[in-house]
């Protein structure tokens, strides 16, 4: 789902792919919307040899609780269930070549969590996040191969990639060509965890989850209903406190009011701005996670996410402060905010919690399953 594209900490640019739906369209999250971002990761891209480095989170007063089901399944016994759904493997089209290839189902694991985490975060959060990959690329695959009217620009693929640009998905060639000389021992991290996670995904309702994720939240995650038109029981906001321990978790960003003026009047066309800056942006709501909502700028109603996109903000978690001359936003987090937190879910782990703890706790409602065929089901 992305290609590390950075500054300095880097969130994760999402391809996400065209559109996703649900087979059974009880749970509608617009496909255009999901497009935009449902991928959004905890990773930088290297300018050397070096990983981006995991944070050193040791905060002992913070235990991870086990989740309800794992406690659940140790009281009663019960047995990991099966889910019914094609695994043999995945077409890509390669975004930057037009090609179609193919992959298998663990080759395209492995090429997942390379491009979407750095090797040197928890073996936990690595099958977390593996598990999430995996679950995502099958709800896309029985979607579109569903679908009565193909996309004709995906050329019979099931979703899009960029492998030379770590956009979803790369190959163990181009790992070894970014990590150099470490990249022996962090193949081996990464194909450990990916082939320990790979026969498991997330459902819901017997169906694979839309396992969105991203690099940080602002301490509690978002609702999906508050980034996309619409939501689903399980993308719903959940504790997070891992995420204010990470690096960069605060940032700031200052613009010019010229700059300001000029992304508000490219992406809202009918803002109308004063002589005075200071009166063009207010924040009007936050949602209860912290995120801005809905502003005003200029007479016109835009959300957080709005503007975000327009100015490049890593997340829609902002305060904003203006000077006369220039804008000053100081942001936390990184990402949309919604699912599974890759920086939570490495705090998580590295307070004892295991994968199908975090994925849990982040995809509240949905049940871990075992792919029919793998793991002797």
């Amino acid at each position: 789902m992305y290609s590390f594209k950075n500054k300095g900490g880097s969130a994760m640019r999402y391809n996400l792919f065209a559109g996703v739906v649900f087979a059974a369209a009880m749970f509608l999250i617009p496909l255009m919307a999901l497009n935009e971002g449902i991928w959004e990761q905890a990773g930088a891209t290297p300018t050397s040899s070096a990983p981006p480095k995991a944070p050193d989170m040791q905060a002992a007063d913070m235990q991870a609780p086990e989740s309800e089901s794992s406690q659940a399944a140790k009281q009663e016994g019960l047995q990991t269930p099966v889910a019914q759904v094609d695994d043999s493997g995945f077409r890509i089209l390669d975004e930057r070549t037009g090609k179609v290839f193919e992959v298998s189902a663990q080759d395209y694991v492995r090429g997942a969590l390379a491009a979407e985490m750095p090797p040197t975060f928890h073996p936990e959060a690595l099958k977390a996040q593996a598990v999430a990959a995996h679950t995502y690329a099958l709800n896309l695959k029985q979607s579109r191969r569903a679908a009565e009217e193909p996309d004709p620009a995906l050329k019979g693929a099931d979703f899009t990639a960029d492998p030379a640009d770590w956009k979803t998905y790369t190959t163990k060639e181009l790992f070894y060509e970014r990590y150099g000389t470490l990249a022996d021992a962090w193949w081996k991290t990464i194909c450990e965890a990916a082939d320990a996670a790979c026969p498991y995904i997330m459902l819901y309702d017997d169906e694979p989850i839309v396992a969105a994720y991203h690099s940080m939240s602002s301490g509690t995650t978002e609702d999906a209903s508050n980034v996309w038109l619409s939501g689903v029981p399980y993308l719903v906001p959940v504790d997070s406190f891992g995420d204010t321990l990470a690096p960069d978790y605060t940032t700031t960003e200052t613009f010019t009011a010229e700059q300001v003026r000029q992304a508000l009047m490219d992406g809202c066309p009918d803002v109308a701005l004063g002589d005075d800056p200071s009166s063009w942006l207010t924040v009007e709501e936050r949602s209860p996670s912290g995120y801005v909502t809905e502003l005003s700028a200029g007479g016109q109603t835009i959300s957080g996410a709005d503007l975000r996109g327009m100015l490049g903000l890593r997340s829609s978690d902002f305060s904003i402060a203006c000077d006369g001359t220039s804008f000053t936003f100081t942001v936390n987090g990184y990402g949309h905010g919604v699912g599974l937190s890759q920086y939570g879910a490495d705090y998580m782990a590295r307070q004892g919690a295991t994968f199908d703890e975090i994925l849990s706790h982040y995809y509240k409602g949905a049940q871990l399953a075992v792919v029919k065929g793998q793991s002797g089901t």
